[in-house]
């Protein structure tokens, strides 16, 4: 018996939206935690901090590296098999680097399956947002981000409490049952149908028969619409977006994980250092709901992309507190100015996504940006930990990201501002042009071609997408 379609905006939305919000507490705001183990594996396995700072690397660059293979899930498949597998893979991850003896062997379960499988869980809450939001599209997209900041409330103190009492291999093999609960969340994700009625057309005529294409062919084309470089090629917001994104995500990770670290090396108790992280996230549980009623007002939806590049700006140039003092107030008053700038951040990020691309192809040019956005995760750690080994001075990892997250805002306000007067004179120039209807009226067409005309200019469409 097929399962009943659920209607978009409907009531089961909802159940879907807190699937979606628990899915991304589960996912996205488990690296924040990783810092508060860094000084155990520091000492179980002879490591410095540019060694271990692979492994949050690793597992954030296949948060968002795995977006393609996300992509062809979700549709040979459905969001529901994605995020299922996706818990899955991220569980056994967990509960194999409990057993590893070798950094190698933690960056290739913790980091590389876990990862994974946190990316096909993660992703896929985020598209199934967009195919059951149509209206309250950018409130949903609010309302499912309080989960990060849910998670990384949590996830610190809970791993704080975890490594006193079990130790890092415990605590791990824990991790593993808790991401089981995205299997949970995929369960709820029922198929979701739009209202259109099918375009009445006459049977289209036998089309020639084509030579078969190689298999080198086939792969490429493959390639090309799930990474959607069709659309990096044709649309000039979502080139500057990805562009400008990649760059921004370079810096924007860093604090997340050495916060921690920068408060336990200048004498922080580790509960006062683990609480840090934890009012970050806290202060997003409130804001980001109110943040969302004001993005998604009709009449800011033209100048989101502008609101999120200056969340871009004030979240780069907050990280210059850090390099102030070391002392706890001052790092819990930069805690409090950054959830500003990271609620802003975090509520836009996929929203402007949204609005530059058509929905249908969501899916293909997130894959994309995910892909781009993985390379720079993998690089960015690694690159602040050799600095830190270098220097020894935390300062500079927090320069560091405040410089890419500055000049990745700046890129794209003026990139985005270019695009939107390039848009405007193409569309003063095709208004000044003759219209097709001004040059060849309808008053020599029978009614039945008037007809015919009027259902070509304005099909009503039915698609039913399953999830």
């Amino acid at each position: 018996m097929a399962p009943a379609l659920e209607q978009a905006d409907g009531r089961w939305a909802w159940v879907v939206l807190l699937a979606s919000l628990v899915s991304q507490a589960l996912t996205v705001a488990f690296p924040s935690c990783i810092g508060v183990f860094f000084a155990d594996l520091m000492r179980d396995f002879q490591a410095s901090n540019s060694e271990i700072s692979w492994l949050p690397s690793i597992m954030g660059a296949m948060l968002h590296a795995g977006g393609p293979l996300c992509s062809i899930l979700v549709k040979r498949f459905s969001c529901r098999v994605a995020m299922m597998v996706g818990g899955v893979l991220a569980s056994l991850g967990m509960v194999a680097s409990t057993f590893s003896r070798s950094l190698i062997h933690l960056f290739l379960t913790a980091g590389l399956v876990t990862g994974l499988g946190m990316c096909f869980s993660f992703q896929s809450s985020i598209t199934v947002l967009g195919l059951y939001f149509v209206r309250h599209r950018p409130q949903a997209n609010a309302l499912a981000s309080i989960g990060i900041s849910i998670g990384v409330t949590l996830w610190p103190l809970l791993a704080r409490y975890l490594l006193e009492t079990l130790g890092w291999r415990g605590t791990f093999f824990l991790f593993g049952g808790i991401f089981l609960h995205c299997c949970v969340c995929g369960a709820i994700l029922r198929p979701v149908a739009t209202a259109v009625v099918p375009e009445p057309r006459e049977d289209p005529p036998l089309l020639p028969k084509t030579p078969t294409r190689s298999c080198l062919a086939t792969c490429v084309s493959a390639i090309q619409h799930h990474l959607a470089f069709d659309i990096l090629r044709h649309n000039m917001g979502f080139c500057i977006y990805v562009t400008g994104m990649t760059w921004m995500l370079l810096g924007f990770p860093l604090p997340h994980i050495f916060l921690v670290p920068y408060a336990l090396h200048h004498g922080i108790d580790e509960y006062w250092a683990a609480m840090l992280m934890s009012v970050i996230g806290f202060c997003n549980i409130f804001l980001r709901p109110i943040a969302g009623l004001l993005a998604g007002r009709k009449s800011l939806a033209a100048y989101r992309k502008y609101l999120f590049t200056g969340a871009i700006l004030i979240n780069g140039l907050t990280n210059l507190i850090c390099t102030v003092s070391a002392d706890f107030w001052v790092l819990l008053s930069y805690c409090l100015v950054y959830s500003l700038s990271m609620c802003g951040c975090g509520i836009l990020i996929y929203q402007v996504l949204m609005d530059i691309v058509p929905m249908d192809r969501f899916p293909s040019a997130l894959g994309l940006f995910s892909t781009l956005c993985g390379i720079t995760s993998l690089i960015s750690p690694p690159l602040a930990g050799l600095l830190l080994d270098a220097t020894n001075n935390f300062s500079y990892v927090f320069y560091m990201s405040s410089c890419f997250l500055v000049s990745a805002s700046l890129f794209l306000g003026v990139g985005f501002y270019a695009a939107d007067k390039k848009l405007k004179r193409e569309d003063g120039q095709a208004k000044m042009e003759p219209t097709a209807s001004e040059i060849t009226p309808m008053g020599g067409l029978t009614s039945e071609d008037k007809d015919r005309t009027k259902r070509q200019l304005c099909p009503e469409n039915m698609y039913v997408t399953s999830v």
